[in-house]
């Protein structure tokens, strides 16, 4: 582990900057060249620094993982399910496991609520 900070807006698997002369966190002897956001909370995250090759391991782990599970916020058990923040409790509150319907489903509310406040439904370049 790279390195931990305090409250973060961004989710697990972002990508950040990284230090010149990072090192890789599982092969000292190797450059980073990308770190990634790891376990995350309302205290802040985990950043994991890799090298080439464990950025590619990292990649194909995420691409063949299993992410169904429970949704936090409906929970019924879910094929996909993404990492997401109640807007009400701010952009570095808990982070929790959503399936895409509740996704769907607070997006259209809060888009439904943004349109109360423009005539026109939400053009926010007049």
């Amino acid at each position: 582990m790279a390195d931990v900070t305090g409250p973060i807006s961004t989710l697990p698997g972002a990508s950040h900057d990284y230090p010149d002369g990072t090192m890789c966190d599982d092969h000292p002897d190797r450059p980073a060249v990308a770190r990634i956001q790891g376990e995350t909370d309302s205290f802040g995250s985990e950043m994991n620094d890799m090298c080439q090759e464990c950025l590619d391991a990292y990649r194909e782990e995420m691409k063949n993982a299993d992410h169904s599970g429970v949704c936090d916020w409906c929970k019924q058990h879910m094929p996909r399910l993404r990492p997401r923040r109640d807007y009400e409790e701010g952009m570095a509150g808990r982070v929790y496991e959503v399936c895409d319907d509740c996704i769907k489903r607070e997006n259209d509310e809060l888009e439904k609520e943004a349109g109360t406040y423009w005539d026109d439904g939400g053009d926010y370049d007049d």
